[in-house]
C-alpha cells in the first residue's frame, strides 16, 4: 500500500514541478512521504512478527527441554 502512495506522490510532485503548480508539487511531496512512512511501518511489522515467531519457537524448545529432564 505504501509503495503505491509513494509512486502517486512522485507523479504528482513531478507534474506540479513541470506545470509550475506549487500546491500540486507540495501535495505530491506529502503523499510521497506518507507512502514512505506506510512502507516503513509495514516492514517494521513484518520484522516484528518474524522476531515474535522466532521467540515463540525458542520458548517451545525450552519447554520441551524442561519436560525431558
Amino acid at each position: 500500500m505504501g509503495a503505491f502512495e509513494e509512486i502517486k506522490g512522485k507523479v504528482k510532485e513531478a507534474a506540479g514541478d513541470l506545470t509550475d503548480n506549487e500546491a500540486l508539487e507540495q501535495e505530491g511531496k506529502a503523499q510521497k512521504e506518507k507512502g514512505q512512512a506506510e512502507r516503513e511501518a509495514t516492514q517494521a511489522r513484518v520484522e516484528a512478527k518474524a522476531h515474535e515467531a522466532k521467540a515463540e519457537a525458542k520458548e517451545s524448545q525450552q519447554e520441551l527441554a524442561e519436560r525431558a529432564k
